[in-house]
């Protein structure tokens, strides 16, 4: 019936006006959508598992998989219209009410439309639906803010804040890479060679590139790993026994900070 609905609107795109074939798909899709077979509906949450699946395929993170779970599911909950008979006006409204509901930023608005959009993006791709109602929603405008940098001064508090030459070897490591939090805590020991003071880190979609550090971070690391008893690959782990790997929100003892918020 979907494919019908389609060819129907093609066959009437030269003779009706754009609000016309917006007017004319919304009187079929409510008056024909309901006729299809009972066993060829697909539920909205069968859906989000489909798109979620393809977004695993194409080597996206758990991490960013369960942001799309969660920002699609959350609209899901609050909006119980069928996905195929979602509306540009629906979304809309549903990020409106979202934004004054939590009182969360235009950044945060922004990345949810993002969500959303790449979601029905690939329900028109699949032929799911016949157009992603979210098109017609544009980025958020958000102010440009200029983050501001880390004195000197300041890295050695941090580092004089520091209760572990493990500690210590992060806060220099981050400091003279430059690299993500979310790219240390993946780093394993043979992705470091000290000797050249260099690795290799894997950042967004697993793109491999070069880091080169300071020789006060080669000697922490290095006093670090002779330390270690344990036989985890990772370069850092946790300083009690089973030292699993470091997370972005592990601690460490520079006022028990979450390593997401040393930089």
């Amino acid at each position: 019936m979907q494919n019908q609905i389609y060819f129907i609107l093609n066959d009437m795109s030269g003779h009706l006006s754009v609000p016309q074939m917006k007017q004319l798909q919304g009187v079929l899709l409510k008056r024909l959508g309901d006729q299809e077979p009972q066993n060829q509906k697909v539920e909205n949450v069968e859906y989000v598992e489909m798109f979620l699946s393809a977004k695993q395929i194409e080597g996206c993170s758990e991490r960013t998989i369960e942001y799309y779970k969660t920002t699609i599911l959350c609209m899901l909950d609050s909006v119980k219209t069928p996905i195929r008979q979602m509306t540009t006006e629906i979304l809309r409204e549903y990020l409106v009410e979202y934004q004054k509901r939590r009182n969360c930023s235009k950044v945060t608005i922004d990345n949810i439309r993002r969500n959303l959009s790449s979601f029905f993006s690939w329900l028109e791709e699949e032929d799911h639906i016949i157009k992603s109602p979210i098109r017609r929603i544009h980025k958020v405008k958000t102010g440009a803010t200029v983050k501001g940098i880390i004195s000197d001064e300041s890295i050695e508090m941090m580092r004089d804040g520091c209760s572990s030459i493990r500690d210590k070897a992060i806060v220099d490591i981050l400091y003279s890479t430059g690299m993500r939090v979310g790219e240390l805590v993946n780093l394993d020991i043979t992705d470091i060679d000290l000797e050249e003071r260099e690795g290799v880190v894997y950042g967004k979609g697993n793109k491999q590139r070069k880091i080169y550090f300071d020789a006060r971070t080669k000697i922490n690391i290095q006093k670090y790993l002779e330390e270690r008893e344990d036989e985890n690959k990772a370069l850092f782990v946790s300083l009690n026994a089973p030292h699993n790997r470091l997370n972005i929100m592990s601690s460490v003892r520079l006022n028990d900070a979450p390593l997401r918020t040393l930089f």
